[in-house]
C-alpha cells in the first residue's frame, strides 16, 4: 500500500511538472513569417534532391507523398503554408536507402536519423535533417537528439488484405505508436488525465517497445499484400491502409522546378487521402507546426 502511495505521489508530481512545462512552452511559441517559411522550404528542397540523388545512384524506388505530392499537383511546389516534406518507400527500398546513407549521404550537410542509429529517437520512421539548423517542435525540446530542419522518410509495410485482420493490425499500431509518443504526450496533451496516462506508458522500457515494433516489421516483411501502410503513423480513414500499386507505379513529378518521383495515379491517391484535394482548406486551418526555437 505504501508503495502504491509513493507511485501515486510521483506520478502526480510528474503531471504537475508537465502541466507547468505545457503552459511555459505554449506561451513561448515562435511566429514563422512567410520569408522564414520559404527559407525552410528551400532547405527541405535540398534534402529532397539529396534523397533523389542517392535513390537514382543506388536504384532505390521512392515517391513524394502526402502534402508534398498535393503541393506538386495543386501548387506546382510547396503548399504555401506547409513546413515539411514527405517521402515514402516500400520496406525493402527503405532498408536499401538506410544502408546507402552510410556511404552515399553527404554528411557534411545532412544527417539521417531513425531508431536503429539515433539514441533516444522515438519515431517509427526516418528523418533526414539539415546540419547547422535548428527546428524545435512544440513540446519536443527535451528529446535527446539533434533537431534540425527535416524531411520525413516513411517505410511502408504490408498489412492484411482482410478488413477485420487489418483493423486488428491498426489497433496494434495505435498501441505501439501511443507508447512511443508518451515521451512527448506526457507534456503535450491538454488533458490532465491523458498526461498522467502517458507518464505511465513512458515507463515501459524503450528497447522493449522497439523490439516489439521490429517484430511487427519482420512478420510483415516480404508479404505481397494488396494493402500497405506506415505502421507508426495514423491512416486518414477507416481503410487502415493504402494500395500497394500506388507506390509501385511512379512518374516524373515537377516540384518547385525540380523533377522527383511521385505516385502516377495521384488522383486516386490524393482523393483517398484528402477527399476533394483541389479545394483549399479554410484559412484557419492553414497553419505551420508550432516551434519553440528555430535557426535557418
Amino acid at each position: 500500500m505504501e508503495l502504491l502511495k509513493k507511485i501515486w505521489i510521483s506520478e502526480r508530481k510528474a503531471c504537475i511538472c508537465a502541466g507547468f512545462i505545457f503552459w511555459k512552452v505554449w506561451y513561448s511559441m515562435l511566429e514563422i513569417d512567410n520569408k522564414t517559411l520559404r527559407k525552410i522550404q528551400m532547405i527541405q528542397l535540398e534534402m529532397l534532391e539529396e534523397v533523389d540523388r542517392i535513390c537514382k545512384k543506388c536504384n532505390i524506388h521512392y515517391n513524394i507523398i502526402a502534402g508534398t505530392l498535393l503541393g506538386a499537383v495543386r501548387h506546382g511546389g510547396y503548399i504555401p503554408w506547409d513546413d515539411d516534406a514527405d517521402v515514402a518507400m516500400l520496406r525493402k527500398e527503405y532498408e536499401k536507402f538506410r544502408k546507402a546513407c552510410k556511404t552515399e549521404l553527404d554528411t557534411t550537410r545532412f544527417e539521417f536519423q531513425d531508431d536503429r542509429r539515433t539514441k533516444g529517437y522515438r519515431w517509427g520512421y526516418g528523418k533526414l535533417r539539415r546540419k547547422d539548423t535548428l527546428f524545435l517542435r512544440e513540446f519536443q525540446e527535451h528529446m535527446p537528439y539533434f533537431q534540425g530542419i527535416f524531411i520525413d522518410v516513411f517505410p511502408l509495410d504490408a498489412v492484411p488484405d482482410n478488413y477485420f485482420l487489418r483493423s486488428i493490425k491498426n489497433f496494434e499500431c495505435f498501441c505501439v505508436r501511443k507508447i512511443l509518443w508518451s515521451k512527448v504526450g506526457k507534456i503535450a496533451d491538454k488533458k490532465f488525465y491523458m498526461r498522467w496516462w502517458y507518464s505511465i506508458l513512458d515507463k515501459i522500457p524503450e528497447d522493449k517497445v522497439f523490439r516489439y515494433y521490429h517484430g511487427m516489421i519482420r512478420r510483415a516483411y516480404g508479404k505481397k499484400t494488396r494493402m500497405v501502410r506506415i505502421l507508426m503513423f495514423p491512416t486518414p480513414n477507416s481503410e487502415y491502409g493504402y494500395y500497394r500499386n500506388w507506390y509501385e507505379n511512379s512518374q516524373d513529378t515537377l516540384f518547385e522546378g525540380k523533377v522527383f518521383q511521385g505516385i502516377k495515379d495521384y488522383d486516386s491517391y490524393l482523393s483517398f487521402k484528402f477527399g476533394n484535394y483541389m479545394e483549399l482548406p479554410p484559412v484557419e486551418h492553414r497553419k505551420v507546426h508550432p516551434v519553440s526555437d528555430l535557426r535557418v
